[in-house]
């Protein structure tokens, strides 16, 4: 799964020229410990020259409760048809969840070992998502999950699943209105050469820390 991610890489006219965007909702500031049910950066499928944001952990249309955004925060790239909560969004609703990093926990003999995970360019990226619309006579939310996938060579020491991260050509046809079969085809582990992971401490098991000491290298 993927439970936590960065998203450090701020600067607005960067941001802008990378994703092709014409407007940025509002100010982003560098984000080094985000947690599900957060708010994340978004693009959407209906808006795709657009950022926005949107609370981590899909919470459908129907749902009677909110509270089970918490276990969507990921969709699995393999069943993400066969899944009530997910049919609807793979269809119509997808998105875009921008990040430069993203955190895994390594299991060994004595604990799990969280790593940080980046591209080798220091670039940001996206990830791909899918996203839907909830609301009651309160409130209306905007939520999403990311889609994962099985690991790439330099993901499998660490676990067993990663994020689809998409090309730049990826990202438009996810965007875009192509067929779920089509878009299916796109939901596959990234090549290893763009991708560099490394041990980090345990500052990030808590989402309360939330600073540039978290990506920082653990030391022998």
């Amino acid at each position: 799964m993927c439970g936590r991610f960065a998203q450090t890489r701020t600067e607005k006219e960067k941001l802008l020229k990378r994703f092709r965007l014409k407007k940025i909702v509002d100010d982003l500031k560098p984000r080094f410990n985000i947690a599900p049910g957060q708010s994340v950066p978004v693009i959407l499928n209906e808006h795709p020259d657009e950022l926005v944001r949107a609370r981590w952990g899909l919470v459908p249309f129907w749902a009677k409760d909110e509270k089970i955004g918490f276990k969507m925060i990921n969709a699995r790239a393999e069943t993400i048809g066969e899944k009530p909560a997910f049919r609807k969004p793979i269809k119509s609703q997808r998105c875009l969840i921008i990040a430069d990093g993203f955190y895994e926990w390594q299991k060994r003999d004595d604990g799990k070992h969280p790593h940080y995970i980046h591209r080798a360019d220091g670039e940001p990226f996206a990830m791909a998502g899918i996203w839907d619309t909830w609301k009651n006579e309160e409130k209306e939310l905007l939520t999403c999950s990311i889609i994962t996938t099985g690991p790439n060579t330099v993901m499998e020491g660490i676990h067993h699943r990663m994020p689809v991260i998409l090309s730049e050509e990826a990202e438009q046809q996810w965007l875009s209105d192509i067929p779920v079969h089509e878009a299916r085809r796109l939901l596959n582990p990234c090549p290893p050469e763009w991708l560099e992971a490394y041990e980090i401490s345990t500052l990030v098991n808590s989402p309360a820390n939330d600073t540039p000491a978290v990506i920082e290298p653990v030391t022998s």
